[in-house]
């Protein structure tokens, strides 16, 4: 069978779209703009690829029990089976709801139970439940597995379409069943669904003179804001800074680098890694605000992505103490491309990312500098014991720089 480049595979994309949206077959319209030659050629081989496709497309039309069948359908299911093939949990096709619903937690309000979740295994993974939130309050956890959703067994789901089912209209309720490590059998939860506001951060002053950070998310103005509450703790009298990066599960790589650019006064950020084994880096901008304050990042097992992408490249600077415990190893970059004429996006994945140093995150994750762990006594006491190791961590940068 022949092989295809990625950009022979959207061109084949772009021409199946073509045939579902305006009934014109392949052989006859190349042809007709495209008379060279090569071009024929290259037909005539997509043509006989998708022969088996399009006599199953005619079958199923033709003789398929319950019609008329939905030819909508049966196209986003012909994409969505087209990115399984690639055998990459990474890789999928979500069609528009899924994709417009995915969206919403980089846009500041969304409807549903409020929890950062993982999509690209086998199973809908909670990473961690928003802070306030209905997940929270009924006592979700990192690393909780949605095996159910109202009695119905999701285990056989694209983890995209059990996401899409829990989200619902503000007021109703859900069950989710969910297996969690040390439990032989599965959890249940009854939820309801709530307006969740998504918080980009939130900052205090939480000694004389040590600022406290917490980044929910890597948004669109993450890094405007972050730099807003930086100026605000420095006013009220921080000379040290903790950066909490637990549970989050990242956002936009290039606010990953506008945040970590505040930090250090040059170099590379972090490192994508392509399939050729070509390289791009990403710079630091050069406008650092805050090149030499005593930093402290703290980290755990939901802290995923650009959360990753920060903690590393501030790790191999020796420019923060990263405290806490393993971090999740999502070390994978996707591009998510939005398809014509609103029939959703399909996201594919176009590169790995390393840290300065060339360290592979993808699931390894990164470990910290000082390793805390939260224990299930910590818990019961309500004692952040992370938070309360990294006030003695920046207590004693700061008398160092005194």
């Amino acid at each position: 069978m022949p092989k295809y480049s990625k950009s022979s595979f959207f061109l084949i994309l772009i021409i199946i779209g073509l045939i579902f949206t305006s009934g014109i077959m392949v052989g006859l319209f190349i042809p007709k703009f495209f008379p060279d030659s090569s071009i024929h050629s290259k037909d005539k081989e997509i043509n006989q690829l998708f022969e088996p496709f399009f006599q199953a497309w005619d079958i199923v039309k033709e003789q398929y029990l319950w019609q008329p069948v939905d030819e909508v359908a049966m196209m986003r299911g012909a994409i969505r089976g087209m990115m399984e093939s690639l055998d990459d949990p990474d890789s999928a096709y979500m069609d528009p709801e899924e994709y417009e619903a995915l969206n919403t937690t980089l846009q500041g309000e969304y409807t549903g139970i409020g929890a950062w979740v993982d999509t690209t295994g086998d199973y809908l993974v909670i990473i961690s439940p928003m802070p306030n939130s209905p997940a929270e309050e009924v006592g979700l956890k990192p690393g909780d597995k949605v095996v159910m959703i109202s009695g119905e067994d999701v285990t056989y789901l694209d983890p995209a379409l059990v996401l899409e089912r829990i989200l619902g209209p503000a007021g109703t309720y859900i069950s989710i069943s969910v297996q969690r490590e040390g439990e032989n059998e599965p959890l249940i939860f009854k939820i309801k669904r709530e307006v969740i506001l998504i918080p980009s951060l939130e900052s205090e002053l939480i000694e004389e003179n040590i600022g406290y950070v917490r980044l929910y998310t890597f948004g669109a103005n993450s890094s405007d804001e972050l730099l807003d509450a930086y100026t605000k703790l420095i006013k009220e009298g921080a000379t040290g800074l903790i950066l909490d990066l637990r549970n989050n599960t990242g956002g936009y790589v290039d606010t990953a680098v506008e945040i970590v650019s505040l930090f250090i006064p040059s170099g590379t950020i972090l490192i994508e890694e392509w399939a050729d084994g070509s390289t791009n880096e990403y710079k630091a901008t050069g406008n650092p605000v805050a090149p030499e304050i005593p930093l402290v990042l703290l980290v755990n097992e939901g802290s995923a992505s650009a959360s990753e992408i920060t903690a590393g490249a501030l790790q191999d600077y020796h420019r923060a103490i990263i405290l806490g415990s393993q971090t999740f190893g999502k070390g994978l970059i996707q591009n998510w491309i939005p398809l014509q004429n609103d029939n959703g996006a399909i996201r594919v994945t176009i590169a790995r990312w390393l840290t300065p140093d060339g360290r592979q995150i993808q699931e390894n994750g990164l470990t910290p500098d000082v390793l805390v762990e939260i224990t299930e006594k910590d818990i019961e006491d309500q004692f952040d014991a992370q938070l309360e190791e990294a006030k003695k961590q920046i207590s004693q940068l700061i008398n160092r720089n005194d």
